[in-house]
This record gives structure tokens, C-alpha cells and sequence, in this order.
């Protein structure tokens, strides 16, 4: 007990540094004889820095020596610039210290200095200069014509963050001044730098977002006159404004119905933008570099929905600036922008004028075929893709024009069809493959009458779109292929998934009909001698059987047995077609599971594979899917399995990964065998493994014998995580958990017999290993994996294995462990027979656990993540042993404190799922209540804290919760305690309103039951608390 004391006094005063503020707190306490033992801990430990590593205090930086500043070139790249963050709560800047010369010293610190912690502390610090008062000012003058191009795109920045976060901070007068030095500002940077150019625009097009349409009606006219009153390239300067403003608005943190205001009020200039655009478009006297950017307005400006038909003109506009290579892409990314908005639905009569348009590029697209410009042929076709996928249902329905539409599929074809390898002689052919799905969706929800119209029409063309799939997924010559780099050979890789994809919705559309013909094409080139095929032309055609087969149901085929009677027939000459083929087997699993005689036909070819080192993967696969679909149908099979698979293993053949997919299957295989013969193939097939195991673990401890000892865990971890041990039982009962309290074993079970063979060895080996983490960790999952599929099986080691966890956890604390126990306990807690063994187990981690708090916990994140869990798994079933006296739940909810403040997801997740399943628990656990009314506040703030910044925001969720649990189980206090934390001047977030904390504090006191209307109240309030709220 005294033990326990000194615990909780020690992680108490670790709470005292973490938790500022709290220390007064402690004082008035009451007279008891424990308050005063507790106060008299706390005051009497002494605060060292061993306990917390306290963050060093903002260094100031010396003033830089001068160095000579390269003027940048026409192609510098932009400077690594602070980006316009709200500034950390601890990085406040003294607004004595904010001058235009300390914002240049420290950009110069930032952008020159070679010391990184001095570039950190320098970003911060302009981080939080930025959100200083001071910031309106020191802006334009590092604007200044004599600063350097990294100085005024600082500057231009912080404009922008002004306007975009502290626009309150201005006073209404100066708005007018604002708008008026912005524009000729953007004005005079109209031949550059760019960077800077277009940070002004974006704070620009902020201003116009932040004042209209209430206090600048008339924005865009009036950027308009700007735009034809400016000459040279200020005209395009404030063009590209135009440009950024639709972007700024899709981007920009807006209320809902504030964006739609905006959206509304923007889209209604529109009819005044497109002339303008149009003009600039025909003018031929217009810089290439204005009309550019009028086809980038124009795509900015689609994501608007404005109006296809006010637009119809400008889109043939774009359409005739697709034959100008230098306004080529972009035009193309123009008209992409217009058809890939699912509004342009609307306007039919403008689709089916732009189908013809669409249509004359054909010519274009050709020639860029035959000529090998790829550029071109690659964005003529994502215009034609554009078109037909965003709008087929809406052209479908058109049944006058269904020619025009017929047209544009062939079209689409034709692309798909692009002579040349992917991706080496083209890229054009992967872009087409949505299309294709979205053709077969549309057609096939159609009304009755026209879906049996265009199933017609539209089946020859599928089947010729098949042909093209294949012949696009050949593989080219090995001399060519063995060109290829490393990253071509992943893109095709990839590209043959996606035509696999796409063939699955052919299949759909074609049914049947599809694997006879390609049935019949893979029976010619394999039976008829007079053919000579090549290797490529029979893989594409069992690749076209894989990618069916993977995931459409193919058992009602009756091609499927001529099928595997022609793969024994098939001359393996290639690795690509002996790896296909091997797929393909392995696809067929469910159905060979449904006709068991067929495996007959399919293992001897499997199993010379398996041999092969060329085919490790693919055999390997292969041979799983079939142990795992057809166990209870391979026992004729399973000596000869059992025999390849010894083989390849003694031989090492396949590389460690493969021999671990090998052991799965096999466990797979060995589930299904009649119980008296497991054990016997069990220890036949890891005999070996054992007499190595045995060796190693009375050898000493070196590298050379370490990966042999990971390879033999490792093999039979992976065994026994596929060895399903109910179709092994004989009585329900030695699966089902305890009744009474009693263990429910009837006999040892055969794998139980194996892990008690291996135990002796495994105990060697990490008292051996103790120091060695993934060896420990590897052990660990040898008992987890076999722990989860015997469940009350597993009855007979859990003892010894307990005492074998208490002894590595002393040794060394790890995570592993503690999952391990988690386990235990969860599958044997109601179990008189091992309950001691248990809890003994319990106290041990428990204890040891404490003692890593006491020291530094942070550098333990994985411990007190799974330490969290398993008191999270205590407290659920069997809550009733924190009663006893050496599990002091008073310590643990200190830890849980302390393990709020961690900056690891999972841990702060587990920890609160721990006080949520704690608070609960209040009731059943009188200690539970009294920590709470001598420390809850103390949860409660590190809650807040979290809920204010200093948790990631994705965990709002999981605070929430806790929150909830305290509003349910500690209403009346936490009342008071929300009024003395959130309500006080200290609060951690300073610049959230009063008004909004107490609005927060009635909120939470009001819901007590509705979980999701709690957590959308803590997500909206640490929103506002971190500056992620809607900004205007």
C-alpha cells in the first residue's frame, strides 16, 4: 500500500509540471488521513528534470552577418516562405520587438542561415510577426521596389494573411486604402517576380471575397475597367486576378451559405467576363501569354457552374485554339474544365453541338498518332473522354443524334486502341478506361426499350473494345521488356490492373458470350498445329480469364472445365505466361472448391511450380487459394502438398516472404485433416524447424544466426495464423468458454501439443534474447496468432505462458507483451482454474508499468498505448479486481493523465477510451469516485487543452466521449469546473471569445446522452480554438 502511495505521489508531481496551473489546486484539501498522506508525498518529492523534457525557452538570434545576395534569375525557384499560419500559443511575438528590421533579420536568418534550429526558431517567430498589429504596416514597405524578390513575397504573404485571418483587426475607414494600394501593387508587379505577382492577386481576390457583395457591389466591373484601362502586361497581370479569384473562393474556409452568396453573386458576372475573354481570344494582335491566361480564366472560372450556353461561344473559341500549339494545353485544360461539370447537363442542344466539335479533331488526332506527338494525342483525348463520360447518359437519351454519339465512342476506340506499348510509345490509352465503365453503367439503367436498342447496338463494339484490351496488355519482346525501367515495367504493371478492371465490366455487359469466345481463340492457338502463336497472344487470353474470374461469379460457366483441361496443355516459354497462368489457377479456387474432381487436373502443375524459383510468387499464390477454398477437399491431395512443400522449404528455394504465404496455406491445408493425423504432419513438417530452433537457442547470441531464428518464429507464426481449429473439434464444448468457472478442455489439442514441444526452446531463446525487440516481438506473435485460434484450447499453456510474460516484462517492458496479456485476459478472465495465474500477471505489468511513468514515459508511446488497452479490457470484464489492493486505480488514472498529453494518435485514443470505460465504472469502484472528486478537475483541463490545440484535431471524437462520460457521471461538479477552467483568463486559447466559452460550457453541462451531438460540439469549439473555423 505504502508502495502504491509513493506511485501516485510521484506521478502526481509529473501532473504538476504538465498540467500548469494545477499545483494551487492541490492545497485545500480536506483532513483525512489520506489527503494528508497525498499532500505530504507531493510536497516532499522534488521536481527533476529527468521527469519531463521542458522545452528550451525562443533563443534570440544574432544579428547575421552580411552576405552577398544573389539577384535571382529568370527561372529562381521561390524561397521557402513561411507559410500563413496561425502562431503557435508559445511563439507569441512582443509587438516592442515586431520592426521592419527585425522581420528582415530574420527572413535573412531564415532564407541563409545553414544552422536548422535557427531556421525553425526564425520561421516561427515571422509566424507569429505575421499575426502581430504590426503586420498591416511593415507589409508594404517589404513590398518596397529596393527589397529582394524573397522579401517581398514575405510581405505579400503576410497581405494575404492579414486580409484572410485578422480583417476584423482593420478599421472599416481603411478598407477603401486597402483596396486602392492592392491594385497598384498588383499593377506594378505585372512583369514579375511571379511569386510575388501571385500572392498579391490571391490577396486581392481575398479582399473582394471578404467586401462583396455588401460593401464592393461592383468588384469584377471594376477589376474589369482596371483590367482595360491597364496597358502592357498590367492588363495581364490583373487578368490572371481574374483567375484566381473563382479558385480563392473554392478554396477558402466559407459558411455555407456565405459561399453560396458568393458563388451566386460571381456567377452573375459571368456575362460581363466572357466577352472580355472572347475579345482577347480573337484578337490577333494578343501576346500568347494574354490569351493563355484568358483560357485559364475561363477554366477557373467553369468550376463556377456558370452558364454553358452564355459560354457556348468562348468554348468554340477554345475548341479553335486547340490548332495553335502554343495555346494548346491551355485550351485543352480550358474545355476540360467546361465539360467536366456535370451543370452542363442542362444545356443539350450546346452537347450535342460540342459532340461535332469533338468529332473534328479526329484529323488532329490522327496525324498526332502517325507522328508520334504524344502531347497532342494525349490531350485531344482527354477532351473526347471529358466529354463522353461526364455527359454519356444525357447523349445516350439523345436518340435523334445516336450516330453523332456512335461516333464519338469509336472515337474514344480509337484512343483506347493507340498503337504502342504503355506507358513507353503512349499515354493515351489509360485514360479511357472510366469511359468504358460509365458507357455499360448508363446503358444498362436505361428503360427497357432502349436498353434493348442500344444492348444491340452497342455489343459489337464491346467485343471489339476486348480485343483492344488485350492486345494493349501484351507484354513486348523479352529484349525490349528487359529495356524497360524499373518504373515503365510498375506503370504497366499497373495499367494491366486497370484494363483487368475494365474487362470485369465488359463481362457484365457481354456475359457469357465473353468467355466463349475467348475460350474458343485460347483452343485454336493451344490445340491446332498449324498455328503459330506467340507466348504473348496465349497470356493475354488467360490474363482476360483472370480478371473475370477474380471477382464475377464464373460457377454456372461451362467453359470452365475445357479451360483447365487446356492448361496442362499450354508450352510454358515465358515467365510472364508460366506467372499468368499460375493466377488464373489460383482466380479459379471457388470454383474448383464446387468441383473437387477438377483438382486433379490443376495440382501436379501447381506443384511443379512451387519448384521454380522464377514462379515464387505466382505458385505460391496459387497453391494458398486453393488450400484455403478446397481444405476440406484436399485430403487425397494433402501428402503430396505436404511433400512438395517440405521440399521447397528444405531446398530454400523461395525467399523468406514466400516461405511465409507457404506455411499459410499449409496451415489452411492441415485444419481440414482428421485430428489423429495433424500432429504426426505437424511435427513431419516443422521437425526441422524444431532441432534448428533447439540449436540456436543454446548458441550464443550473434547477427549470423539471428535472420535463421526470425525465419523458424516466423514459419510458425505464420502456420498457426491460418490454422483453424474448429473443423479439429470433436465437441462443441472445447471451443465454447468455461461454464462455472472450470476449464472446458477434453484433450489436448494437436497444435497445443506443437507449442509445448517449441515452448522450452522459444523460454531459451528470449532469456537469450531479452534485448533484442523484434526476436521478443517475433515470440510474441508465435502465442498471439495460435492464442486466437484456439481460444479455450490454448487452456493447457496459458500458465506457463503467463509466468513467461511476467519475466520478459521485467526484464524489458514491451508492447507486445502487454498485447499478449490483453488476450489472455479477454479469453480467460471467467476461468477459476488460471484466474490467479492471471491476476498475478496483472499486478506484475501493472506494477512494472507504474515504475515506467515514474521515469519517462514519452520515450515509451507503444507501452502506454497497449497498457491503456488492457485496463480498458480489465475494467470491461472484470472491473471487480481493482477491489483489491495492489491495483491502485488511483495511479492508473494519474497515467491516463499524463498519457493525455502525448502527441501519438493511437495512444491518446487508447487512453481515451480508458476513462471513458473508468467513468463508467464509478459506480462499481469507490476509488474511482474519490479520485474524481479530489482530480477530476485535473481531467478535465488536460481534456480542454487537447480539445484547444495541443491534440491532433482527428481525436475531437474520442474526447468528446469523455467529455460525455463526465457530463453523465460528474454533472454537478463539472459545472464548477468548467466555470474555474474555461471560463478563467488563463484558458490556453486566448483569443477565443468569452461569449463563445460559455456557450460551449452550457452545451456541454446541457447533453448528457447524445454522443454525436457531443462530438459535433467539441469538433465546432477546437475548431474555432485552433483558427480552422469558417473565416467569413
Amino acid at each position: 500500500m505504502k508502495r502504491c502511495l509513493w506511485t501516485t505521489g510521484r506521478i502526481l508531481m509529473l501532473l504538476l509540471i504538465i498540467v500548469p496551473g494545477y499545483y494551487f489546486h492541490l492545497l485545500p484539501v480536506s483532513s483525512s488521513s489520506s489527503s494528508r498522506t497525498r499532500l505530504s508525498i507531493i510536497l516532499q518529492l522534488s521536481v527533476t528534470p529527468s521527469l519531463l523534457k521542458i522545452p528550451p525557452t525562443r533563443p534570440r538570434w544574432p544579428r547575421p552577418r552580411p552576405r552577398p545576395q544573389p539577384a535571382p534569375g529568370p527561372r529562381a525557384r521561390a524561397p521557402r516562405t513561411p507559410l500563413p499560419t496561425e502562431p503557435e500559443p508559445s511563439m507569441e511575438a512582443d509587438p516592442a520587438e515586431v520592426t521592419l528590421e527585425a522581420v528582415e533579420r530574420a527572413l535573412h536568418q531564415l532564407y541563409y542561415d545553414l544552422d536548422m534550429a535557427q531556421k525553425t526558431v526564425a520561421q516561427k517567430w515571422l509566424t507569429a510577426a505575421q499575426a502581430s498589429p504590426q503586420a498591416w504596416h511593415f507589409c508594404w514597405a517589404l513590398l518596397g521596389p529596393d527589397k529582394s524578390p524573397e522579401v517581398q513575397f514575405f510581405g505579400a504573404s503576410t497581405l494575404h494573411l492579414k486580409i484572410w485571418r485578422h480583417w476584423a483587426d482593420l478599421p472599416a475607414a481603411q478598407h477603401e486604402d486597402l483596396k486602392v494600394q492592392l491594385v497598384a501593387h498588383v499593377a506594378r508587379f505585372a512583369a514579375g517576380p511571379k511569386m510575388v505577382l501571385t500572392r498579391l492577386c490571391v490577396a486581392l481576390a481575398s479582399l473582394v471575397l471578404r467586401t462583396a457583395p455588401d460593401a464592393w457591389p461592383a468588384a469584377v466591373p471594376d477589376l474589369l475597367t482596371a483590367v482595360q484601362a491597364a496597358e502592357g502586361g498590367a492588363g495581364a497581370a490583373l487578368l490572371e486576378l481574374l483567375t484566381v479569384l473563382p479558385e480563392e473562393l473554392q478554396s477558402g474556409r466559407l459558411r455555407p451559405d456565405r459561399r453560396g452568396l458568393l458563388r451566386a453573386a460571381l456567377a452573375g458576372q459571368w456575362p460581363v467576363i466572357c466577352p472580355l475573354l472572347r475579345r482577347l481570344l480573337r484578337q490577333t494582335d494578343s501576346p500568347a501569354r494574354v490569351k493563355v491566361r484568358a483560357l485559364g480564366c475561363l477554366g477557373s472560372w467553369a468550376e463556377l457552374d456558370v452558364s454553358l450556353g452564355e459560354s457556348e461561344a468562348l468554348l468554340q473559341d477554345s475548341f479553335s485554339a486547340l490548332a495553335d500549339p502554343e495555346l494548346f494545353d491551355a485550351a485543352v485544360e480550358a474545355i476540360v474544365s467546361v465539360l467536366a461539370q456535370p451543370s452542363c447537363r442542362r444545356f443539350v442542344d450546346v452537347l450535342v453541338k460540342l459532340v461535332s466539335l469533338v468529332l473534328g479533331l479526329q484529323e488532329q488526332l490522327r496525324k498526332a498518332v502517325q507522328d508520334g506527338d504524344m502531347e497532342t494525342s494525349h490531350g485531344i483525348c482527354r477532351v473526347a473522354v471529358a466529354l463522353g463520360e461526364t455527359h454519356c447518359r444525357t447523349l445516350l437519351e439523345q436518340a435523334e443524334h445516336w450516330q453523332d454519339f456512335q461516333a464519338l465512342v469509336s472515337m474514344i476506340l480509337f484512343c483506347t486502341g493507340i498503337p504502342g506499348h504503355y506507358p513507353v510509345e503512349e499515354t493515351c490509352s489509360s485514360l479511357t478506361l472510366t469511359f468504358w465503365y460509365t458507357l455499360q453503367d448508363d446503358v444498362t439503367s436505361l428503360e427497357a426499350g432502349q436498353q434493348t436498342l442500344y444492348l444491340q447496338a452497342y455489343r459489337p463494339v464491346f467485343f471489339q473494345l476486348v480485343d483492344v484490351l488485350l492486345h494493349k496488355s501484351r507484354f513486348p519482346g523479352h529484349q525490349a521488356y528487359a529495356s524497360w525501367s524499373a518504373g515503365d515495367k510498375e506503370q504497366f504493371r499497373i495499367y494491366r490492373v486497370d484494363i483487368s478492371d475494365t474487362l470485369m465490366y465488359v463481362y457484365d455487359f457481354l456475359g457469357p458470350e465473353l468467355l466463349r469466345n475467348m475460350y474458343d481463340r485460347l483452343g485454336r492457338l493451344v490445340t491446332d498445329p498449324e498455328l503459330t502463336a506467340q507466348w504473348q497472344d496465349v497470356e493475354v487470353l488467360l490474363f482476360g480469364f483472370q480478371s473475370i474470374a477474380e471477382t464475377e461469379d464464373v460457377s454456372y460457366s461451362d467453359i470452365i472445365p475445357g479451360l483447365i483441361g487446356l492448361m496442362p496443355l499450354i508450352p510454358v516459354t515465358s515467365i510472364q505466361l508460366a506467372d499468368t497462368l499460375m493466377f488464373t489457377i489460383g482466380s479459379l479456387g471457388e470454383w474448383l472448391a464446387d468441383h473437387p474432381p477438377m483438382l486433379t487436373r490443376v495440382l501436379p502443375v501447381v506443384l511443379r511450380a512451387l519448384s521454380d524459383p522464377d514462379l515464387s510468387v505466382s505458385s505460391v499464390s496459387a497453391l494458398k487459394r486453393i488450400c484455403r477454398e478446397c481444405r476440406r477437399d484436399l485430403r487425397p491431395h494433402a501428402e503430396d502438398i505436404l511433400a512438395a512443400a517440405q521440399e521447397v522449404l528444405v531446398q530454400q528455394i523461395h525467399k523468406s516472404a514466400q516461405c511465409m504465404w507457404l506455411m499459410q496455406a499449409l496451415g489452411f491445408l492441415l485444419s481440414a485433416q482428421p485430428r489423429e493425423e495433424v500432429l504426426g504432419q505437424l511435427f513431419s513438417l516443422l521437425g526441422p524447424s524444431l532441432q534448428d530452433l533447439e540449436r540456436l537457442a543454446s548458441e550464443a547470441p550473434s547477427s549470423s544466426n539471428r535472420p535463421a531464428l526470425l525465419h523458424i518464429l516466423g514459419l510458425l507464426t505464420n502456420l498457426l495464423s491460418t490454422f483453424d481449429a474448429r473443423p479439429l473439434t470433436e465437441t462443441p464444448s472445447v471451443m465454447a468458454p468455461a461454464v462455472l468457472g472450470t476449464s472446458s478442455r477434453v484433450d489436448t489439442h494437436p497444435v497445443v501439443e506443437l507449442l509445448q514441444r517449441f515452448f522450452p526452446p522459444i523460454q531459451d531463446v528470449i532469456s537469450k534474447w531479452i534485448n533484442d525487440s523484434q526476436v521478443v516481438e517475433a515470440a510474441c506473435a508465435v502465442f498471439e496468432k495460435s492464442l486466437k485460434n484456439l481460444l479455450h484450447g490454448f487452456g493447457p499453456l496459458v500458465d506457463p505462458l503467463c509466468e513467461l510474460i511476467g519475466r520478459m516484462y521485467a526484464a524489458v517492458p514491451r508492447a507486445p507483451e502487454l498485447d499478449l496479456s490483453r488476450q489472455l485476459f479477454h479469453i480467460f478472465h471467467s476461468e477459476k482454474c488460471h484466474l490467479s495465474s492471471i491476476r498475478t500477471l496483472l499486478e506484475l505489468l501493472t506494477s512494472v508499468t507504474l515504475s515506467i511513468f515514474q521515469q519517462v514515459p514519452r520515450e515509451h508511446p507503444d507501452i502506454v498505448d497497449s497498457f491503456m488497452q488492457l485496463h480498458t479490457q480489465v475494467l470491461k470484464k472484470k472491473a471487480e479486481l481493482y477491489l483489491l489492493e495492489n491495483l491502485d486505480i488511483k495511479a492508473l488514472y494519474y497515467c491516463g493523465i499524463l498519457s493525455l498529453k502525448f502527441p501519438e494518435k493511437a495512444t491518446l485514443k487508447s487512453t481515451c477510451v480508458f476513462f471513458t470505460e473508468l467513468l463508467h465504472r464509478g459506480e462499481e469502484l469507490p476509488s474511482v469516485q474519490e479520485v474524481l472528486q479530489q482530480d477530476g478537475r485535473m481531467l478535465l483541463q488536460v481534456l480542454l487543452e487537447g480539445v484547444g490545440g495541443q491534440a491532433p484535431q482527428s481525436l475531437m471524437e474520442s474526447f468528446a466521449d469523455v467529455l460525455l462520460c463526465l457530463s453523465r457521471h460528474c454533472h454537478a461538479p463539472l459545472t464548477q469546473w468548467l466555470q474555474d477552467l474555461l471560463l478563467s483568463a488563463c484558458f490556453p486559447v486566448k483569443h477565443v471569445p468569452l461569449e463563445q466559452r460559455e456557450n460551449f460550457c452550457q452545451q456541454i453541462l446541457r447533453e448528457q446522452t447524445n454522443k454525436r451531438r457531443m462530438r459535433d460540439i467539441v469538433k465546432e469549439f477546437s475548431q474555432s480554438c485552433r483558427g480552422l473555423q469558417v473565416d467569413y
